[in-house]
Protein backbone atom coordinates (compact mmCIF):
# COMPACT_ATOMS: atom_id res chain seq x y z
CA UNK A 1 0.00 0.00 0.00
CA UNK A 2 1.23 3.50 -0.88
CA UNK A 3 2.15 5.94 2.50
CA UNK A 4 -0.06 8.75 2.45
CA UNK A 5 1.85 11.71 1.41
CA UNK A 6 -0.28 13.87 3.82
CA UNK A 7 1.53 12.08 6.35
CA UNK A 8 4.58 14.19 5.61
CA UNK A 9 5.91 15.67 8.35
CA UNK A 10 8.54 18.65 8.01
CA UNK A 11 11.12 17.75 10.97
CA UNK A 12 14.16 20.28 9.51
CA UNK A 13 14.00 22.68 6.87
CA UNK A 14 15.86 20.57 4.67
CA UNK A 15 12.66 17.87 5.27
CA UNK A 16 10.19 21.43 4.70
CA UNK A 17 11.90 21.71 1.39
CA UNK A 18 11.47 18.72 0.55
CA UNK A 19 8.04 18.11 1.41
CA UNK A 20 7.65 21.38 -0.32
CA UNK A 21 3.88 22.83 -0.52
CA UNK A 22 2.30 19.50 1.59
CA UNK A 23 1.18 20.77 4.80
CA UNK A 24 2.67 19.25 8.11
CA UNK A 25 -0.92 18.43 9.68
CA UNK A 26 -3.57 17.61 7.27
CA UNK A 27 -6.84 19.98 7.46
CA UNK A 28 -10.32 18.40 8.34
CA UNK A 29 -11.97 17.14 4.81
CA UNK A 30 -14.92 19.94 3.92
CA UNK A 31 -17.92 18.54 3.72
CA UNK A 32 -17.30 19.46 0.02
CA UNK A 33 -14.85 19.39 -1.56
CA UNK A 34 -12.89 20.11 -4.64
CA UNK A 35 -11.08 16.86 -5.89
CA UNK A 36 -7.80 17.27 -8.16
CA UNK A 37 -5.61 14.91 -9.67
CA UNK A 38 -1.83 16.24 -10.34
CA UNK A 39 -0.36 13.84 -13.07
CA UNK A 40 3.65 15.11 -12.17
CA UNK A 41 3.13 14.51 -8.59
CA UNK A 42 1.31 11.50 -8.64
CA UNK A 43 -1.10 12.83 -6.10
CA UNK A 44 -5.09 13.76 -5.41
CA UNK A 45 -5.46 17.10 -3.97
CA UNK A 46 -8.23 17.57 -1.38
CA UNK A 47 -9.16 21.44 -2.70
CA UNK A 48 -10.91 23.54 -0.16
CA UNK A 49 -13.24 25.57 -3.19
CA UNK A 50 -14.43 28.55 -0.85
CA UNK A 51 -10.38 29.38 -0.26
CA UNK A 52 -8.98 27.60 -3.11
CA UNK A 53 -6.55 26.34 -0.67
CA UNK A 54 -5.08 22.46 -0.79
CA UNK A 55 -6.10 20.84 2.69
CA UNK A 56 -4.41 17.32 2.48
CA UNK A 57 -2.65 15.09 -0.83
CA UNK A 58 -3.08 12.02 -0.79
CA UNK A 59 -0.74 9.68 -3.45
CA UNK A 60 -2.04 7.65 -6.48
CA UNK A 61 -0.14 5.56 -9.18
CA UNK A 62 1.93 6.16 -11.91
CA UNK A 63 -0.92 7.56 -14.82
CA UNK A 64 -3.76 9.02 -13.03
CA UNK A 65 -5.88 10.42 -15.44
CA UNK A 66 -9.53 10.18 -13.56
CA UNK A 67 -10.90 10.49 -10.50
CA UNK A 68 -14.82 9.85 -8.96
CA UNK A 69 -16.28 10.42 -5.29
CA UNK A 70 -18.70 7.95 -3.78
CA UNK A 71 -21.93 9.24 -3.17
CA UNK A 72 -21.38 9.68 -0.08
CA UNK A 73 -18.32 11.80 -0.50
CA UNK A 74 -16.12 9.46 1.91
CA UNK A 75 -13.81 7.61 -0.89
CA UNK A 76 -12.29 8.50 -4.34
CA UNK A 77 -11.25 6.13 -7.11
CA UNK A 78 -8.67 7.23 -9.33
CA UNK A 79 -7.79 5.75 -12.80
CA UNK A 80 -4.66 4.53 -13.76
CA UNK A 81 -4.56 4.31 -17.13
CA UNK A 82 -1.14 3.71 -18.64
CA UNK A 83 -2.15 4.75 -22.22
CA UNK A 84 -4.18 1.36 -22.06
CA UNK A 85 -1.62 -0.87 -20.32
CA UNK A 86 -1.89 -0.76 -16.56
CA UNK A 87 -4.60 -2.57 -14.56
CA UNK A 88 -5.73 -0.05 -11.60
CA UNK A 89 -7.76 1.81 -9.33
CA UNK A 90 -6.60 3.74 -6.86
CA UNK A 91 -9.30 4.17 -4.06
CA UNK A 92 -8.35 6.93 -1.40
CA UNK A 93 -10.26 7.64 1.88
CA UNK A 94 -11.30 11.07 1.48
CA UNK A 95 -12.05 11.22 5.53
CA UNK A 96 -8.44 9.49 6.58
CA UNK A 97 -6.87 11.19 3.67
CA UNK A 98 -4.77 8.07 2.74
CA UNK A 99 -4.80 5.67 0.46
CA UNK A 100 -6.64 2.52 0.73
CA UNK A 101 -5.88 -0.84 -0.95
CA UNK A 102 -5.77 -0.54 -4.80
CA UNK A 103 -8.65 -2.63 -7.17
CA UNK A 104 -6.74 -4.99 -9.80
CA UNK A 105 -8.71 -4.51 -12.60
CA UNK A 106 -7.03 -8.06 -14.27
CA UNK A 107 -7.25 -8.25 -17.90
CA UNK A 108 -9.60 -4.95 -18.32
CA UNK A 109 -6.81 -2.95 -18.65
CA UNK A 110 -6.52 0.56 -19.71
CA UNK A 111 -8.90 2.01 -17.07
CA UNK A 112 -9.76 5.22 -17.90
CA UNK A 113 -13.19 6.90 -17.85
CA UNK A 114 -15.24 6.73 -14.44
CA UNK A 115 -18.73 6.92 -13.16
CA UNK A 116 -20.34 6.37 -10.12
CA UNK A 117 -23.80 5.01 -10.10
CA UNK A 118 -26.03 2.68 -8.23
CA UNK A 119 -23.62 2.31 -5.29
CA UNK A 120 -21.11 0.96 -7.40
CA UNK A 121 -17.44 2.41 -9.61
CA UNK A 122 -18.34 2.18 -13.58
CA UNK A 123 -15.22 2.37 -15.58
CA UNK A 124 -13.90 2.39 -19.15
CA UNK A 125 -11.12 -0.17 -20.27
CA UNK A 126 -9.58 1.15 -23.08
CA UNK A 127 -6.99 -2.12 -23.63
CA UNK A 128 -10.45 -4.71 -23.44
CA UNK A 129 -12.38 -2.47 -25.85
CA UNK A 130 -15.26 -2.76 -22.90
CA UNK A 131 -16.67 -1.28 -19.73
CA UNK A 132 -17.01 -2.75 -16.36
CA UNK A 133 -18.91 -2.17 -13.11
CA UNK A 134 -16.99 -2.72 -9.84
CA UNK A 135 -19.07 -3.43 -6.24
CA UNK A 136 -17.04 -1.90 -3.26
CA UNK A 137 -19.37 -4.56 -0.77
CA UNK A 138 -18.50 -7.24 -2.38
CA UNK A 139 -15.33 -5.85 -3.74
CA UNK A 140 -15.78 -7.54 -7.05
CA UNK A 141 -16.44 -6.61 -10.75
CA UNK A 142 -19.75 -7.37 -11.38
CA UNK A 143 -20.69 -6.55 -15.02
CA UNK A 144 -18.40 -6.38 -17.80
CA UNK A 145 -19.79 -5.38 -21.55
CA UNK A 146 -17.53 -5.22 -24.68
CA UNK A 147 -18.23 -2.14 -27.16
CA UNK A 148 -15.69 -4.11 -30.12
CA UNK A 149 -14.51 -0.52 -30.38
CA UNK A 150 -11.46 1.06 -30.28
CA UNK A 151 -10.47 3.19 -27.42
CA UNK A 152 -13.35 3.00 -25.40
CA UNK A 153 -12.51 6.23 -23.59
CA UNK A 154 -15.06 7.77 -21.02
CA UNK A 155 -18.59 6.35 -19.65
CA UNK A 156 -21.50 7.89 -19.05
CA UNK A 157 -24.04 6.13 -16.98
CA UNK A 158 -27.80 7.36 -16.33
CA UNK A 159 -28.72 7.38 -13.09
CA UNK A 160 -31.20 4.64 -13.22
CA UNK A 161 -28.67 2.62 -14.86
CA UNK A 162 -31.11 1.83 -17.89
CA UNK A 163 -28.72 3.24 -20.39
CA UNK A 164 -24.71 3.49 -20.50
CA UNK A 165 -23.10 5.83 -23.17
CA UNK A 166 -19.15 5.77 -24.31
CA UNK A 167 -16.84 7.67 -26.90
CA UNK A 168 -14.83 5.17 -28.55
CA UNK A 169 -11.55 7.65 -29.62
CA UNK A 170 -9.88 5.80 -32.40
CA UNK A 171 -13.56 4.36 -33.66
CA UNK A 172 -15.11 8.13 -33.90
CA UNK A 173 -18.13 6.27 -32.29
CA UNK A 174 -20.51 6.82 -29.33
CA UNK A 175 -21.84 3.52 -28.07
CA UNK A 176 -25.16 3.37 -26.61
CA UNK A 177 -25.89 0.95 -24.34
CA UNK A 178 -29.98 0.24 -22.98
CA UNK A 179 -31.37 -2.53 -20.87
CA UNK A 180 -34.08 -4.22 -22.57
CA UNK A 181 -35.88 -7.61 -21.82
CA UNK A 182 -34.75 -10.14 -23.88
CA UNK A 183 -36.33 -13.81 -24.51
CA UNK A 184 -34.16 -16.72 -25.65
CA UNK A 185 -35.81 -18.16 -28.69
CA UNK A 186 -37.30 -21.68 -27.79
CA UNK A 187 -35.44 -25.10 -28.45
CA UNK A 188 -35.12 -26.48 -31.60
CA UNK A 189 -37.76 -28.47 -33.10
CA UNK A 190 -38.06 -32.04 -31.76
CA UNK A 191 -38.29 -35.24 -34.28
CA UNK A 192 -42.03 -34.95 -36.12
CA UNK A 193 -41.72 -31.60 -36.17
CA UNK A 194 -43.20 -30.92 -32.79
CA UNK A 195 -41.51 -27.78 -30.71
CA UNK A 196 -40.97 -27.17 -27.01
CA UNK A 197 -40.25 -29.80 -24.28
CA UNK A 198 -41.03 -33.89 -24.60
CA UNK A 199 -44.78 -34.80 -23.31
CA UNK A 200 -45.02 -34.47 -19.67
CA UNK A 201 -41.99 -32.05 -19.50
CA UNK A 202 -42.73 -28.44 -17.95
CA UNK A 203 -40.40 -25.90 -19.25
CA UNK A 204 -36.89 -26.10 -20.67
CA UNK A 205 -34.98 -29.40 -20.66
CA UNK A 206 -32.54 -30.03 -17.91
CA UNK A 207 -29.28 -27.23 -18.28
CA UNK A 208 -30.90 -25.04 -20.58
CA UNK A 209 -30.36 -21.52 -20.01
CA UNK A 210 -32.71 -19.22 -17.71
CA UNK A 211 -35.40 -17.38 -20.21
CA UNK A 212 -35.87 -19.75 -23.12
CA UNK A 213 -39.56 -20.69 -23.28
CA UNK A 214 -40.15 -18.68 -20.10
CA UNK A 215 -40.10 -15.39 -18.99
CA UNK A 216 -38.09 -12.52 -20.42
CA UNK A 217 -34.57 -11.80 -18.55
CA UNK A 218 -32.63 -8.17 -18.43
CA UNK A 219 -30.12 -7.87 -20.82
CA UNK A 220 -28.27 -5.20 -23.04
CA UNK A 221 -28.46 -4.17 -26.34
CA UNK A 222 -25.76 -1.75 -27.92
CA UNK A 223 -26.07 0.80 -31.31
CA UNK A 224 -23.18 2.14 -32.54
CA UNK A 225 -23.68 5.26 -33.80
CA UNK A 226 -20.63 7.50 -35.77
CA UNK A 227 -19.67 10.74 -34.68
CA UNK A 228 -16.70 12.65 -35.51
CA UNK A 229 -12.90 11.69 -35.54
CA UNK A 230 -10.93 11.28 -32.17
CA UNK A 231 -13.99 12.22 -30.18
CA UNK A 232 -13.25 11.77 -26.71
CA UNK A 233 -15.02 14.57 -24.31
CA UNK A 234 -18.75 14.10 -24.25
CA UNK A 235 -21.75 15.00 -22.24
CA UNK A 236 -25.36 14.14 -22.09
CA UNK A 237 -27.46 17.63 -21.94
CA UNK A 238 -29.38 17.67 -18.50
CA UNK A 239 -32.77 16.90 -20.23
CA UNK A 240 -31.27 13.54 -21.09
CA UNK A 241 -32.33 14.73 -25.07
CA UNK A 242 -28.94 15.24 -26.82
CA UNK A 243 -25.29 13.89 -26.63
CA UNK A 244 -22.42 16.22 -27.69
CA UNK A 245 -19.38 15.38 -28.07
CA UNK A 246 -15.75 17.36 -28.83
CA UNK A 247 -14.15 15.39 -31.63
CA UNK A 248 -9.95 16.35 -31.02
CA UNK A 249 -9.34 15.55 -34.81
CA UNK A 250 -11.28 17.97 -36.72
CA UNK A 251 -12.14 20.03 -34.59
CA UNK A 252 -15.89 19.39 -34.74
CA UNK A 253 -18.65 19.00 -32.35
CA UNK A 254 -21.39 15.86 -32.58
CA UNK A 255 -24.90 16.35 -31.91
CA UNK A 256 -26.49 13.08 -31.24
CA UNK A 257 -30.33 12.94 -31.00
CA UNK A 258 -30.47 10.20 -28.16
CA UNK A 259 -34.37 9.17 -28.72
CA UNK A 260 -33.29 8.60 -32.63
CA UNK A 261 -30.31 7.31 -31.78
CA UNK A 262 -28.26 9.06 -34.40
CA UNK A 263 -25.95 11.83 -35.32
CA UNK A 264 -27.88 14.79 -36.43
CA UNK A 265 -25.41 17.71 -36.69
CA UNK A 266 -21.92 18.22 -36.91
CA UNK A 267 -20.72 21.61 -36.13
CA UNK A 268 -17.41 23.48 -37.06
CA UNK A 269 -16.26 24.67 -33.61
CA UNK A 270 -12.80 25.00 -34.47
CA UNK A 271 -11.62 23.14 -31.60
CA UNK A 272 -8.59 21.00 -32.70
CA UNK A 273 -7.66 18.83 -29.55
CA UNK A 274 -10.63 19.20 -28.07
CA UNK A 275 -10.11 17.15 -24.76
CA UNK A 276 -12.94 17.55 -22.44
CA UNK A 277 -16.91 18.61 -23.20
CA UNK A 278 -19.60 19.85 -20.20
CA UNK A 279 -22.68 21.12 -20.45
CA UNK A 280 -23.90 24.06 -18.01
CA UNK A 281 -26.55 22.43 -15.59
CA UNK A 282 -29.10 24.77 -17.16
CA UNK A 283 -28.67 22.92 -20.33
CA UNK A 284 -27.88 26.55 -22.07
CA UNK A 285 -24.30 26.22 -22.64
CA UNK A 286 -21.43 23.74 -23.53
CA UNK A 287 -18.25 24.31 -22.21
CA UNK A 288 -15.41 22.46 -24.19
CA UNK A 289 -11.08 22.66 -23.59
CA UNK A 290 -8.58 22.02 -25.65
CA UNK A 291 -5.30 20.54 -24.69
CA UNK A 292 -3.46 23.26 -27.02
CA UNK A 293 -5.82 26.02 -26.84
CA UNK A 294 -5.63 28.98 -24.46
CA UNK A 295 -9.38 29.23 -24.15
CA UNK A 296 -12.53 27.82 -23.03
CA UNK A 297 -14.88 28.04 -25.58
CA UNK A 298 -18.54 27.96 -25.12
CA UNK A 299 -21.23 26.98 -27.33
CA UNK A 300 -24.71 28.44 -27.17
CA UNK A 301 -26.93 24.94 -27.07
CA UNK A 302 -30.64 26.09 -28.73
CA UNK A 303 -28.64 28.43 -31.50
CA UNK A 304 -25.62 25.89 -31.83
CA UNK A 305 -22.93 29.23 -32.42
CA UNK A 306 -20.32 29.79 -30.44
CA UNK A 307 -21.15 32.01 -27.90
CA UNK A 308 -17.63 33.13 -26.26
CA UNK A 309 -13.78 32.13 -25.84
CA UNK A 310 -12.30 32.58 -22.10
CA UNK A 311 -8.87 32.51 -22.22
CA UNK A 312 -7.50 30.42 -19.33
CA UNK A 313 -4.17 29.73 -20.23
CA UNK A 314 -1.77 27.62 -22.75
CA UNK A 315 -3.96 24.75 -22.89
CA UNK A 316 -6.45 22.49 -20.84
CA UNK A 317 -8.43 18.81 -19.70
CA UNK A 318 -10.79 17.86 -16.89
CA UNK A 319 -14.05 20.38 -16.63
CA UNK A 320 -15.77 20.08 -13.86
CA UNK A 321 -19.09 22.28 -12.60
CA UNK A 322 -19.64 22.56 -9.09
CA UNK A 323 -23.39 21.21 -7.75
CA UNK A 324 -24.95 24.58 -7.68
CA UNK A 325 -23.63 25.41 -11.27
CA UNK A 326 -22.40 29.05 -10.81
CA UNK A 327 -18.55 28.01 -11.38
CA UNK A 328 -16.53 25.95 -13.66
CA UNK A 329 -13.11 24.41 -12.40
CA UNK A 330 -10.97 23.53 -16.07
CA UNK A 331 -7.65 22.11 -15.17
CA UNK A 332 -4.80 23.80 -16.66
CA UNK A 333 -2.03 21.24 -17.70
CA UNK A 334 0.90 23.67 -19.57
CA UNK A 335 0.16 26.15 -16.52
CA UNK A 336 -0.31 24.21 -13.44
CA UNK A 337 -3.22 25.48 -12.06
CA UNK A 338 -6.83 25.12 -12.38
CA UNK A 339 -8.43 27.91 -13.57
CA UNK A 340 -12.09 29.08 -12.16
CA UNK A 341 -14.41 30.57 -14.09
CA UNK A 342 -17.27 32.67 -13.26
CA UNK A 343 -20.27 31.15 -15.15
CA UNK A 344 -22.09 34.24 -14.98
CA UNK A 345 -19.67 37.03 -15.73
CA UNK A 346 -17.49 34.79 -17.57
CA UNK A 347 -14.28 35.60 -16.28
CA UNK A 348 -11.93 33.75 -14.44
CA UNK A 349 -11.85 34.53 -11.04
CA UNK A 350 -9.44 32.28 -9.01
CA UNK A 351 -6.25 29.92 -9.36
CA UNK A 352 -5.35 26.83 -7.95
CA UNK A 353 -2.36 25.68 -7.28
CA UNK A 354 -2.53 21.74 -6.61
CA UNK A 355 0.23 19.77 -8.04
CA UNK A 356 1.87 19.48 -11.32
CA UNK A 357 0.04 18.89 -14.99
CA UNK A 358 -3.63 18.86 -13.69
CA UNK A 359 -6.00 16.49 -14.94
CA UNK A 360 -8.91 15.11 -13.76
CA UNK A 361 -11.59 16.78 -11.51
CA UNK A 362 -14.23 15.34 -9.03
CA UNK A 363 -16.66 16.96 -6.26
CA UNK A 364 -16.76 15.22 -3.28
CA UNK A 365 -19.74 15.93 -0.97
CA UNK A 366 -20.50 14.20 2.49
CA UNK A 367 -23.50 12.95 2.84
Amino acid sequence: MRTPVSLCVAASVAAIVLCGALPAVAQPTPSQSLLVLSKRNHTLSIVDPTTFKVVAKAPVGADPHEVIASSDGKTAYVSIYGGGAYHTLNVIDLIGQKALADIDTGALNGPHGLAFVGGKVWFTAEGAKAFARYDPATQKIDLILGTGQNRTHMIYVTPDESHIYTTNVNSGTVSYFEKTEQTLRPPPMRPGGQQGPPPGQQGPPPGMPPGVGGPPRMDWNQTVIPAGPGDEGFDVSPDGGELWTANAHDGTLSVIDLKAKKNVATIQADVEGANRLKFTLDGKYVLISMLGGGNLVVYDVASRKEFKRVPIGHGAAGILIEPDGKRAFISCGPDNYVAVVDLSSWQVVGHIEAGGEPDGLAWATQQ
